[in-house]
């Protein structure tokens, strides 16, 4: 009895040490990750991700690293900027391994020096930054940690790859500042736009009394062209009409019996003058040849015949 139980005994440790030996000697590394190999407590080599196997009780997995990008949340630090004011400043940090052998040996803990490195950078680079610009550079800022951070990493194998600024937390006081400033800003803001428009309705009504002297001074012009040009033709047609009269009159002058006619015209038209001289004045002017009227007719017929064109 005694050497059945010593026999199971035996056999239960051989079993255990079988099933402790495979655990020891084959390894399977998942996808994106790596583990390190020290073999009797020397770096040996790092097993990328498959199937391994491993002398058991010499070679030991001593670190275990993920390759895939991992996220740090930054502590809340309180920084000063360069206009002497105190923000609280949230971030997170996004590295990733490259290097698993400087990622284990290069520092004890990689994760908490990348946290504490980028606080440290964080508060240098908002002492060079004011308040104002805290908020319109954010970009900027986030590449000069970033920048920072991967130059003091890059020996202990990571990569920094970006920090994002979370939230920015302010003093009552400064919040305060802020929004009356910016109401005093939308003010201004909006009298400069109710100016515009004033100024805008201005220039469109100076436009439209402009347009409307212009519309009257054209047809005040054209008004007055038409007049000229109408009393030009009207002259001109007076002095054709004219021309045509005396044209008719001499054309009658010479046909027969011409020369009787405008002697007594000529009469009738001298006794007409004379009389209504002598009714308009008070003192009665008689002509020196009032009983040769006959005369003075003939003398202006000697006249008209003279005038006339010879055959």
């Amino acid at each position: 009895m005694e050497t059945i139980d010593i026999n199971t005994i035996l056999m239960a440790g051989f079993a255990i040490a079988v099933v402790i030996t495979i655990v020891k000697t084959a390894r399977v590394v998942p996808q994106k990750s790596n583990f390190v190999i020290e073999r009797l407590g020397k770096y040996s080599r790092t097993l990328d991700s498959g199937f391994h196997i491993l002398i058991p009780f010499i070679d030991k997995v001593a670190y275990t690293h993920s390759l895939k990008e991992e996220v740090i949340d930054v502590e809340r630090q309180t920084c000063v900027t360069r206009d002497n004011i105190q923000v609280g400043i949230n971030g997170v940090l996004y590295l990733q391994v490259v290097d698993p052998h400087k990622a284990s040996y290069g520092i004890n803990d990689y994760r908490y020096a990348a946290s504490q490195l980028a606080q440290t950078t964080m508060r240098s680079v908002i002492g060079q930054t004011d308040l104002d610009k805290t908020f319109e550079e954010r970009a900027k800022i986030n590449e000069e940690v970033v920048k920072a951070l991967d130059e003091a990493a890059s020996p202990w194998g990571i990569k920094v790859l970006r920090y994002e600024i979370s939230d920015i937390e302010l003093p009552l006081s400064i919040k305060d500042a802020l929004e009356q400033q910016m109401r005093a800003e939308r003010e201004r803001r909006a009298a400069i736009a109710k100016s515009e428009g004033e100024r805008q309705a201005m220039i469109n009504v100076s436009e439209g009394q402009k347009q409307e002297v212009i519309n009257l001074s054209e047809g005040d012009k054209m008004r007055q062209i038409n007049e000229a040009e109408g009393r030009a033709r009207e002259i001109e047609l007076i002095a054709v009409a004219t021309a045509e009269g005396i044209r008719q009159i001499a054309e009658a002058i010479n046909m027969p019996g011409g020369s009787e006619a405008v002697s007594l015209r000529v009469a009738e038209q001298y006794v007409k003058e004379f009389g209504n001289l002598a009714k308009v004045n008070n003192t009665m002017i008689v002509p020196a040849e009032l009983a040769n009227i006959g005369g003075a007719v003939a003398g202006l017929t000697e006249i008209l015949k003279i005038a006339q064109p010879k055959k």
